[in-house]
């Protein structure tokens, strides 16, 4: 399928009052179910390749490559990004590959190192033709920096904007990443006053720990571009756990990886139905 850029995801799910779900690439197979899941539910997704993840592969370019080739194949829109990275070495390197979708991290730095900072990053990749996302503010959770009590001022956040040029803003209204359990209280009021205020899409982080429903009404809110990872991870390694209780005995790992990966296929195309809004905000 000829691929589409970010924007055209964000302006699309914009148009139909939905959202964009973006899930986390760690091993091959989750960049394959992803897909699958999307291709299953008839929507666009984003894969994307933290920098814990590259940390883990011990480089951004195998499983760069490789998400690249899943991508090109895929029947439905499909975006690869690179999420939280706060080397800018890693965003060039991205970009040289091919990746034409970033969120650079500089949400630890004072606001006027921030603003610095990825203003030279949105000049370098706008050049180059690749989005940038940015986070104002660290999310709650991330690294145990704010508790989920963070919230994001509509008004510096769209001072910030202007100031950095991004494309589309991650926002603190109630999420965590890394959580569990999925009982978030989202503030949907501050996303609506960050929609009206921030002219780019937004977008939430630690969506695992938001339920169903309220996934749905945040993008009934405003929110265009969703993230999941540990509700998925959580998914993957449970299957994995019953395969290999079921059958002790399995020694090749394609016998039980596959578990992880039907099932977080049957979970993405189930999430990207959640994501499809009702406009009930």
């Amino acid at each position: 399928m000829t691929q589409l850029s970010v924007h055209d995801l964000f302006d699309r799910a914009t148009a139909r009052g939905g959202g964009v779900g973006a899930f986390n690439v760690i091993l091959l197979e989750h960049a394959e179910a992803l897909v699958a899941g999307a291709e299953s539910a008839g929507a666009p997704v984003v894969l994307q390749i933290s920098q814990n993840c590259v940390r883990y592969h011990g480089a951004l370019e195998p499983i760069t490559r490789a998400t690249l080739a899943v991508a090109a194949a895929a029947e439905i829109p499909a975006v690869v990004h690179l999420d939280h990275a706060d080397d800018v070495s890693l965003v060039h390197e991205a970009v040289r590959l091919g990746v034409r979708s970033v969120m650079f991290d500089a949400s630890a730095l004072d606001y006027e190192a921030n603003v610095a900072s990825t203003a030279d990053v949105v000049a370098y990749c706008h050049e180059r033709g690749v989005a940038v996302e940015a986070e104002l503010g660290e999310v709650g959770g991330k690294d145990g920096v704010h508790a989920p009590g963070a919230r994001t001022d509509p008004a510096e956040a769209a001072a910030y904007v202007a100031a950095t040029g991004v494309d589309s803003l991650a926002v603190a209204v109630g999420t965590s990443h890394a959580m569990l359990t999925r009982d978030a209280a989202v503030d949907h009021d501050l996303i609506r006053r960050l929609r009206d205020a921030v002219p780019v899409p937004l977008v939430l982080h630690g969506s695992s720990g938001v339920p169903d429903e309220q996934l749905t009404r945040a993008v009934d809110s405003g929110m265009v571009k969703v993230n999941i990872s540990t509700h998925l991870n959580g998914v993957f390694t449970a299957a994995v756990r019953d395969r290999l209780a079921a059958a002790p005995e399995l020694v090749d790992p394609r016998k039980y990886v596959r578990a992880g990966r039907d099932a977080v296929t049957a979970e993405t195309a189930r999430l990207l139905g959640v994501l499809r809004a009702t406009r009930t905000a």
